[in-house]
């Protein structure tokens, strides 16, 4: 496992007003990130130098980090005929290799380089994701295909860098992995005991909690 990329955004405005696409019209946010090179310092509460707008449904101690798989990119390139399609794109803060979310598991703690983090959810794909590629449907079909990518929280501060390796340290919860926590709580009205048990998951982010709380 290996951390491919690392990126941040700053957040800027988009769009026209009256635009008859509502994915045209003005919206702001920072779900556009860019690679960066050389040291970056994860903190608690994200890395330096990235921004995100809308903090109420994004960032956060249980949301510092947004993990995404590299292997998804070559698929997206070829449903999309797109070759400008890569990390960053989906507005993940790190980009990597050797996980995904069949393989990422909730409460899974990895180290990279000193930084340690924990998995805190699936990441819930959000509808700047159709605005940021111009892609009314993008949603549903992130959705249907489990490339959402992941939130992580950081233990332990320090600096990342690209090409570091990735180090399992922890797997509590290997029955919870990113895409059975995705599709539970997406159906937790048809599987509420499955529902029930994830809520009870010790490392599963707050603001999922709330809602499975619901059921």
């Amino acid at each position: 496992m290996r951390l491919e990329s690392i990126q941040v955004g700053q957040t800027r405005s988009y769009g026209v007003e009256g635009a008859s696409d509502p994915n045209q019209r003005p919206w702001t946010s920072a779900i556009r990130k860019e690679p960066v090179d050389g040291q970056v310092w994860a903190g608690r509460e994200g890395l330096s130098g990235d921004h995100q707008y809308d903090r109420k449904h994004h960032g956060g101690p249980e949301r510092a980090l947004l993990m995404y798989a590299m292997a998804h990119y070559p698929y997206w390139r070829s449903e999309w005929g797109r070759t400008d399609v890569g990390p960053g794109a989906f507005g993940e803060n790190l980009t990597v290799r050797g996980l995904d979310e069949d393989t990422a598991c909730l409460g899974d703690v990895y180290r990279v380089g000193e930084v340690r983090m924990e998995v805190s959810s699936p990441r819930t794909p959000c509808s700047n994701l159709s605005k940021r590629h111009g892609i009314g449907d993008l949603v549903k079909t992130i959705v249907q295909n489990n490339r959402s990518g992941w939130y992580l929280r950081v233990l332990q501060e320090g600096w990342l860098e690209s090409g570091t390796p990735i180090e399992l340290l922890d797997r509590p919860y290997p029955q919870w992995t990113v895409r059975r926590a995705a599709e539970v709580r997406r159906m937790r009205n048809d599987r509420r005991e499955e529902a029930r048990m994830l809520a009870a998951c010790p490392a599963l982010q707050s603001g999922w909690r709330e809602v499975l709380a619901l059921v």
